[in-house]
């Protein structure tokens, strides 16, 4: 898997891209759609005009013929109160189950490391079952469960915590 992929940092599109990943997934698989890829657009659109790559951290990944493979960010903003947020995890259908996810999460933990944060938090909902396992390899551990969520209405919330 290494071998055919690029990891970088922002690109221009890297943003359009990313939302399309999440809507080429979440769309079919669990019928996400306008609030969704609003809230996705908002959010990132938040984030990389504020990023600080001393707080921030922000990996792309691109495949041999140049189209974007997934990504992965941690959100230092609220570092002091909550810890840093893991947001926009996202492999393309292609290099799902290659390894690709668990490179992007290495390198966003070796960041966490590096820059010795302790607490770090994600959400998430039930359903999601590699990405769950993933997530308990590196030390994250289910610490609120809710019945409703902000992206559909109909899959509920999952916190999951580190540190």
């Amino acid at each position: 898997m290494k071998g055919d992929i690029v990891f970088d940092g922002y690109r221009p599109g890297v943003i359009g891209q990313i939302i399309d990943l999440h809507m080429q997934y979440y769309t079919p698989h669990w019928n996400f759609g306008l609030q969704f890829e609003a809230g996705l657009a908002r959010d990132m659109g938040a984030f990389f005009p504020r990023f600080d790559a001393t707080r921030d951290f922000f990996v792309s990944a691109y495949d041999s013929t140049g189209n974007l493979a997934g990504a992965i960010a941690l959100d230092g903003i609220d570092l002091a109160t909550s810890g840093a947020h893991l947001r926009w995890f996202i492999t393309s259908d292609a290099m799902r189950g290659r390894g690709l996810g668990r490179e992007l999460m290495k390198q966003a933990d070796t960041f966490l490391s590096e820059n010795r944060y302790d607490k770090v938090w994600l959400t998430t909902f039930a359903g999601l079952g590699a990405a769950r396992k993933l997530y308990e390899d590196f030390g994250f551990r289910l610490t609120v469960e809710e019945a409703s969520d902000p992206w559909s209405g109909t899959v509920g919330l999952q916190r999951f915590e580190r540190g």
